[in-house]
């Protein structure tokens, strides 16, 4: 019999389960057994031949990635960065494992290093090739230091685009309340939105900067000098156009993220490729009616 030795039951308990429910069918007479009183999983020799060791790693590495992982990050919050709400890591494991799962690329780059399974997987094949005994517990500490290390930079990412997207959600809630009060200077307003935004008031015409500059609500940069960018954001609220007619090809960039935000159903999203069409529309049938 092979041991893992656990300093905690319920990992002894969560492992051994984790092993008899995945390795069912490959267990005949010697079974997997645990030891409760001595937090001890037993693993028949059995289980190390050839055609059975890619099964019991992979059960190794799953329990690692599936049960423990999740456990580590949680106490690298909490004793490294002093994050113990569990309401609070919830969003920050939200955040990592979105990365991890390529829906955040913008932060992939600054959780890049070893790759974790490679990690892993290195470390529970020497283990269990050498067929001696181990403690868990030193196993982790010392043949996966690196991928701890690796653990702790990707909660210290994850941390910092959290406290932002709570500065985020501040910046929002008080230029909503800003917005509240706002009566609308225009009823439409038309922006495109490329590598700068360019407006349009309701009849197309563009408005240039002096002109939008004189629109500002002056207590919007007194009272929210960090949250409000004079050139884009503070004529918006200012002017708080009843619609908004948004052109734009990248409706995930944050900008017009930010602007759906803020003005919600009032925001209708439109292809850049079809401002030029709608403006000439526009004129003509000004035109027509002159006429």
């Amino acid at each position: 019999m092979i041991e893992i030795i656990f300093q905690k039951k319920q990992d002894a308990w969560n492992l051994y389960h984790h092993l008899v429910a995945r390795l069912a069918s490959l267990q005949e007479k010697n079974s997997i057994l645990l030891n409760e009183d001595q937090n001890r999983v037993l693993i028949p020799e059995d289980f190390f031949m050839k055609e059975k060791i890619p099964g019991l790693k992979k059960c190794v590495y799953d329990f690692i990635l599936k049960l423990k992982r999740d456990d580590w990050l949680r106490n690298i919050l909490a004793e490294s960065f002093y994050y113990t709400e569990s309401e609070e890591q919830d969003q920050i494991l939200d955040i990592i494992y979105s990365v991890m799962e390529g829906n955040r690329k913008d932060l992939a780059p600054f959780m890049e290093g070893a790759e974790e399974p490679g990690i892993v997987k290195k470390a529970i094949n020497e283990i269990l090739d050498e067929r001696v005994s181990f403690s868990f517990d030193s196993f982790v500490v010392f043949r996966l230091k690196s991928y701890f290390e690796q653990l702790s930079n990707w909660a210290e990412v994850a941390i910092d685009e959290y406290k932002m997207e709570q500065e985020y959600q501040v910046f929002l809630h008080t230029l909503r309340s800003f917005l509240k009060g706002r009566k609308p200077q225009m009823p439409y307003l038309y922006l495109v939105i490329e590598e700068n935004m360019t407006f349009f008031n309701q009849e197309f015409t563009e408005m240039k900067r002096s002109e939008l500059f004189k629109t500002i609500d002056r207590r919007l940069l007194v009272n929210h000098p960090v949250y409000v960018d004079s050139g884009t954001i503070a004529p918006l609220l200012s002017i708080a156009p009843q619609t908004i007619f948004l052109y734009t090809d990248d409706s995930h960039q944050p900008l017009v993220r930010t602007i759906i935000n803020l003005f919600e159903e009032r925001v209708k999203i439109k292809p850049i490729s079809v401002f030029e069409e709608e403006r000439l529309d526009f004129f003509n049938e000004d035109h027509e009616n002159i006429r």
